[in-house]
């Protein structure tokens, strides 16, 4: 069975065809700066199995024209994966919030889009280009079943207490303002790649998931099923990020935006992009150009990702309280699977908790596997996260 992973933004379109039988990549790529008129042109990547890497620049003036481009390679004689569309067995595509109507994957139909059409306002930079790549698909292989997964449905289970925040009850019950969480797919691969790894049960294990990258969130996983996470009603909550803010007191945004004479929006792009490390900095949100930075002495660069080490900490040492009992501690994301000397920053001072980790392999930047001392009560774990083959999988259950 061939799965096709669909993730759209709203100038871009990644995608991945997955034979599911043994989990094998057979192409890959990605549009981007659709429907984008600058200095850089639109273009098409496209890399089959064997690894080489096509590129092609042309206009690109939205999601459809595309996604025709992708099946045009897909399909090439030459240097394609598939001979006829008819091989591809289902669709899925990656959705970032769901709202309080979606809780777990569903095929797509007419009633499917029109509820989700009126979720839009729980990831307005997320969802109408989601709805474009469904689309597209629906217009070019109109025949083959689609299925939307989405990243909010592994925190559905996350109890009131933890999810409702301590405003008029009456905003949940109306707008359905609450805790929905991001990275949910990804912590939801991780929750059962670390089941394997322990060689327990799914339902018998509790673990923090740390994904961390330029966004960034963690997860308290207890029995399986998660109960509290970092992100909330969107992913600007939680830890210091590449530009977003994270945690901070409401209040600072009355205070800037008077100082400042900022709109709403203006302070909703401050808080999403110009902040996190780069508002740190004033340079660079990326982790690997900070350590370049730390090497010539930049002083704030050290200062954004100790912040960014301290909140990881900070978020740890909360979510072992709500789990009492933790079995694993996993790290995944860009940071979190390239970044062995930050886990240890944000690490260090959690000994007498039990948590000791080993440095032998902190100047790796790739490194898989166990990153805990023999004798550390709680076990630690760098694992590469697959949101692209949790999507297929759970594409391939609704298809079959």
């Amino acid at each position: 069975m061939k799965i096709l992973v669909v993730n759209c933004g709203s100038s871009s379109l990644k995608y991945q065809l997955i034979e599911m039988e043994n989990d094998e990549v057979l192409a890959s790529g990605k549009c981007d700066r659709i429907g984008v008129k600058g200095i850089e042109s639109p273009f098409v990547e496209y890399k089959g199995k064997d690894g080489k890497k096509l590129r092609k620049e042309l206009d690109l003036p939205n999601h459809t024209v595309a996604f025709e481009e992708v099946v045009k390679y897909l399909l090439d004689p030459e240097t394609g994966a598939i001979k006829d569309l008819s091989e591809i067995n289902g669709i899925g595509h990656r959705i970032v919030n769901g709202g309080p109507t979606f809780t777990e994957s569903v095929l797509v139909t007419d009633d499917v889009m029109k509820r989700y059409t009126s979720a839009i306002e729980y990831a307005p930079l997320h969802n109408p280009a989601h709805i474009q790549g469904i689309e597209a698909c629906t217009k070019i292989m109109p025949e083959i079943p689609q299925v939307l997964v989405f990243d909010t449905s592994f925190h559905s289970t996350i109890p009131k207490e933890a999810s409702l925040y301590a405003i008029p009850y009456e905003y949940y019950e109306k707008y359905g303002i609450k805790r929905y969480g991001a990275h949910g797919t990804s912590h939801k691969y991780i929750t059962k790649q670390a089941a394997k790894v322990l060689g327990k049960n799914k339902e018998d294990i509790n673990i923090i998931s740390c994904h961390l990258g330029n966004g960034a969130s963690i997860a308290a996983v207890k029995n399986g099923k998660c109960v509290d996470t970092s992100m909330g009603l969107t992913p600007l909550e939680g830890l210091v990020m590449g530009t977003r803010s994270g945690d901070l007191d409401p209040a600072v945004l009355e205070f800037v935006m008077k100082k400042e004479n900022l709109s709403i929006d203006e302070m909703m792009t401050v808080l999403n992009k110009k902040s996190g490390l780069l508002g740190i900095t004033g340079i660079t949100g990326d982790i690997r150009d900070l350590k370049e930075l730390i090497k010539k002495g930049n002083e704030k660069a050290k200062l954004a990702v100790d912040m960014f080490a301290y909140r990881v900490r900070k978020y740890i040492g909360a979510y072992m309280a709500v789990l009492g009992h933790v079995d694993a501690i996993i790290f995944e994301g860009g940071i979190g699977e390239h970044n062995p000397d930050v886990i240890e920053k944000a690490l260090s001072g959690l000994e007498e908790l039990g948590i000791k980790f080993d440095n032998s392999h902190v100047n790796d930047e790739m490194y898989e596997g166990i990153i805990s001392m023999p004798d550390s009560k709680i076990k630690m774990y760098i694992i590469p996260t697959n949101e692209e083959l949790e999507i297929a999988e759970e594409t391939m259950e609704l298809v079959k």
